[in-house]
C-alpha cells in the first residue's frame, strides 16, 4: 500500500522558517516527479513546488526564492524548506507524486498524495 507522510508543520512568526518532509512507503519514488500543493481556507488548492527525478525544479513565483525543495531518494523522502515566511503562506500542504513527465502544476496528474500538514503563519 503506497502511502506519503507528511511532517514539519506548525505556528511560527512571519519572517521565521519551517522544514517539512514527506516520506513515501510501499515503493520506490525515485523516478517520480514529486510536488508540493497548498490549500488555504476557501482557497483553491494550489501549485508550490515540484521536483523530478533528475532533481529539476520548479516554483511557484509566490515561493521563488523563499521556499527550496529537494529530495533523498535513499529515504524516499521529499522536503519542502520555507524561509521568510508571510501571513499569507498559512495553509494545508500537501506533498503528492506522479510518473507524468509534464505538467507538473496541476494537482490532476498526481495520483499520490499525503494527507496534509497545517501550516500557520502569524503576524
Amino acid at each position: 500500500q503506497v502511502q506519503l507522510v507528511e511532517s514539519g508543520g506548525g505556528l511560527v512568526q512571519a519572517g521565521g522558517s519551517l522544514r517539512l518532509s514527506c516520506a513515501a512507503s510501499g515503493r520506490t519514488f525515485s523516478s517520480y516527479t514529486r510536488g508540493w500543493f497548498r490549500q488555504a481556507p476557501g482557497k483553491e488548492r494550489e501549485f508550490v513546488a515540484s521536483i523530478n527525478w533528475g532533481g529539476s525544479t520548479d516554483y511557484a513565483d509566490s515561493v521563488k526564492g523563499r521556499f527550496t525543495i529537494s529530495r533523498d531518494n535513499a529515504k524516499n523522502t521529499v522536503y519542502l524548506q520555507m524561509n521568510s515566511l508571510k501571513p499569507e503562506d498559512t495553509a494545508v500542504y500537501y506533498c503528492a507524486a506522479t510518473q507524468a513527465s509534464r505538467g507538473y502544476y496541476s494537482g490532476s496528474i498526481y495520483p499520490y498524495w499525503g494527507q496534509g500538514t497545517q501550516v500557520t503563519v502569524s503576524s
